[in-house]
């Protein structure tokens, strides 16, 4: 859903979208006040958190203009490489030390 056609009401917090949901009539959540206690009980309205992700026309948009940096996206690539090859090496030699920590010592 595009955010023209959305409805309007997002969580203070999070800014998530959220739906009204209505309720049935003779359902009422465990904090609702009884009709007659304090005067007439506003109508009862629970909020639901609605969410789907956005259009991928919609994401995308922002990145149309920009023109593809050849030199960037080649450093950025290699840091990449060299995280993941450092991640594999320090995993390898973590296997290494709790297999070697595995194996008892045989007693003569």
């Amino acid at each position: 859903m595009s955010r023209d056609t959305h409805p309007g009401v997002q969580c203070p917090h999070c800014q998530s979208h959220l739906a009204l949901v209505p309720v049935p009539p003779g359902a009422a959540p465990a904090n609702a006040v009884p009709a007659g206690a304090q005067g007439p009980a506003p109508p009862v309205v629970l909020m639901k958190e609605e969410w789907s992700p956005p259009p991928v026309a919609e994401v995308l948009a922002v990145y149309a203009g920009r023109v593809k940096d050849t030199a960037t996206a080649m450093r950025g690539a290699a840091r990449v490489r060299e995280s993941l090859n450092r991640a594999r090496s320090a995993a390898a030699q973590r296997k290494a030390a709790q297999k070697a920590a595995r194996q008892t010592p045989k007693s003569a």
